[in-house]
């Protein structure tokens, strides 16, 4: 099940309570007072892991709470601090703060550990408050209350190349194609039910060149406003560096226009926002084992007048793969080379 979404409720520990207690031990003239101060509460901390790839371990478990401090004791002695919790996230977590919806901490890297709800102190104990002219205090302090959030995790995957298309496009096809991800294929709409990530190799080593590529479930019109997957994946797309948009050319995707097809995706992605619609693009016609001879010199002409990089290719005959892996791997070196804004 892949889950990339999920609210949780955080609870960090409470801090100990401070201790009153004087000393009366045999052989010790002066007693006085011997409260110990209360321990600190737990941390709640989240931690990024490439172990984990979904949300879905806190959609049924929502609620966590860390372990609050010891009571200080006699003897000057101090509470036991409480023991912290760590939780695990995939990398590409973003935590907002559900009542605020600020960014807590977007983990982008792998093994980023960040205290999202920091343990109260623990109280002093009457000892802390004696003084020359105060020598028997009965003060003593209770801990102070954890930190207690609501948090809303949200997964963004981390991948150099966008698959995108209109659903049944071949986008599943070409990535268990030039890599090792095996989605489900089959011939019918919306296949895909959840991203899938590839890692693609071009080139032989030591020359060989590695990328991350994530195929994302088909999109259709509307898709911004929620229709077909809606915008439940859109999102996924946001740190690719670049997109390649397969368009069908074939008569079996039963719209006979394939400039229509692009333009009508290119529209959802620039209705999503977050500069998706402006991120530099490869275009794809797909199923030239198939293709209609009309509908492919109607997307040159279009890709020609747009200056659109477009690279023909056939999933099942091994058309042109090589080709695109070779073209997808210039347009990241170009990407990666040019300043980040």
């Amino acid at each position: 099940m892949f889950v990339d979404e999920a609210k949780i409720r955080v609870k960090a520990g409470d801090g100990g309570n401070g201790c009153m207690a004087f000393r009366r031990e045999k052989f010790v003239p002066r007693g006085g007072p011997s409260g110990g101060d209360g321990g600190r509460g737990g941390d709640v901390i989240m931690e990024s892991s490439e172990r984990h790839n979904t949300l879905v371990h806190f959609r049924f478990n929502p609620e966590y709470k860390a372990e609050r401090g010891r009571h200080g004791e006699g003897s000057n002695k101090t509470g036991r601090e409480g023991e912290s919790i760590v939780l695990k996230v995939p990398v590409g977590t973003i935590v907002y703060d559900e009542l605020t919806g600020e960014v807590v901490h977007d983990f982008s890297h792998p093994d980023e550990r960040v205290v999202v709800a920091r343990g109260g102190r623990g109280g002093r104990g009457n000892a802390q408050f004696a003084t020359s002219t105060h020598q028997a205090p009965r003060e003593h302090e209770e801990g102070r209350p954890g930190e207690e959030r609501e948090l809303r995790l949200e997964l963004k995957l981390l991948a150099d190349v966008g698959l995108v298309g209109y659903p049944n496009a071949g986008k599943s096809t070409l990535i268990s194609r030039i890599s090792a991800a095996r989605p489900k294929i089959a011939n019918y709409p919306f296949t895909t039910l959840e991203p899938q990530l590839g890692v693609v190799v071009a080139g032989e080593p030591p020359d060989d060149v590695s990328f991350v590529v994530a195929d994302i479930p088909g999109l259709i019109e509307g898709a911004s406003e929620g229709a077909g997957l809606g915008t439940q994946f859109l999102r996924h797309i946001e740190r690719t560096r670049f997109l390649v948009h397969l368009v069908d050319v074939s008569d079996f995707s039963g719209r006979p226009d394939p400039v229509q097809d692009y333009e009508v995706i290119t529209h959802e992605l620039a209705n999503f926002g977050a500069g998706l619609d402006t991120k530099p693009t490869i275009v794809v016609a797909s199923k030239m084992d198939i293709a209609n001879k009309g509908k492919l010199a109607k997307l040159k002409r279009y890709c020609k007048r747009k200056k659109l990089e477009l690279c023909p290719i056939s999933a099942v005959t091994g058309e042109g793969i090589e080709e695109l892996k070779w073209a997808m791997t210039r347009k990241l070196s170009a990407v990666s080379s040019q300043p980040s804004s």
